[in-house]
């Protein structure tokens, strides 16, 4: 669906992106990872034909971007910079049908295709109010509306969570992954456990070079068995606490500590030795639904030592 070969961006003598190759499937959840300077952002302003490369070569559902007459696949991407690019004064419909006819989506349905933006995103209820009326979570939802109104093929987001609360992080994460139902996806973060759980495979970026792609399995192998895992459960809130507390006094667990709940409850437990299908067997005998058992994701910081002290 998308490709680069041998990306390369130099502002001046410095190289801010290296010989960059990669490879992006269609209705794929792809997180760009990078500490701050790393040339995330430099790296997604490329994709989105907003910055031209020094070299390489940007392909998009098998066009050249680069070519002179490619100006028109721009509009088969939607991006989110950092910053959301609305005008407060508008509402949010006037905003998006203007956003839509701006990038070329047919008039006659435009306004069918704001209506069901709005629905996609939770913003109906909001759509007659001017922007500058709704708090920075909204706006964040504004900023992935413009996104995809035109109905891109590509969706690139740079920072969607920055900025966000606890409850408006797991409600924009929902969001992103009801993207991957018509879009392809990818988000740029600096913020590891945050992003595994919104994406299907992870890219590492260090310097401008690519340290590392591939599943959070594959790079939890690398890291090492892990001694925390997320759990998470579907069910009745009572039985899910009594399974925990057998197994901690099985010792099959060590602690756990619920992190949320109502009928979808999210725990984190360090269950030492224990091997997680375990943990599987127990829920599934309680008459639990299992939704997700994984590890702790690492924090970034340590992922990069651990991905380049091999190259130092």
């Amino acid at each position: 669906m998308i490709r680069t070969e041998d990306l390369t961006k130099f502002y001046g003598d410095r190289c801010a992106v290296q010989g960059l190759s990669i490879s992006i499937e269609k209705r794929e959840i792809v997180g760009f990872l990078g500490l701050n300077g790393a040339g995330k952002t430099t790296t997604l302003r490329m994709l989105a034909g907003l910055l031209a490369p020094s070299s390489g070569r940007i392909e998009i559902e098998g066009r050249d971007m680069l070519a002179a007459d490619a100006h028109r696949m721009r509009w088969r991407i939607g991006f989110l910079p950092e910053r959301p690019p609305v005008y407060e004064d508008m509402t949010v419909r006037r905003y998006l049908d203007f956003a839509a006819k701006l990038r070329g989506y047919d008039a006659e349905r435009v306004p069918d295709r704001v209506h069901e933006v709005l629905d996609a995103t939770a913003l109906a209820h909001y759509a007659d109010e001017p922007i500058a009326w709704l708090s920075h979570g909204y706006r964040q939802r504004v900023g992935i509306a413009q996104a995809i109104v035109h109905d891109p093929a590509l969706v690139i987001l740079d920072e969607p969570t920055s900025g966000l609360d606890p409850v408006q992080i797991v409600e924009m994460r929902t969001l992103i992954r009801s993207l991957k139902d018509q879009h392809t996806v990818l988000l740029s973060s600096h913020n590891l456990p945050e992003i595994s759980q919104s994406c299907d495979r992870l890219m590492v970026i260090k310097d401008g070079v690519l340290a590392w792609a591939g599943s959070e399995e594959a790079l939890s192998a690398k890291l090492g068995s892990p001694t925390q895992v997320v759990l998470e459960l579907v069910g009745d809130a009572a039985r899910m606490e009594e399974t925990l507390h057998r197994l901690k006094t099985e010792k099959a667990i060590k602690t756990w500590t619920k992190v949320t709940g109502s009928e979808r409850s999210e725990y984190r437990l360090d269950i030492g030795a224990t091997p997680a299908e375990q943990i599987a067997k127990a829920t599934h005998d309680a008459g639990l639904g299992l939704r997700k058992l994984a590890p702790v994701a690492h924090e970034l910081e340590e992922l990069f030592l651990e991905l380049t002290k091999e190259a130092a």
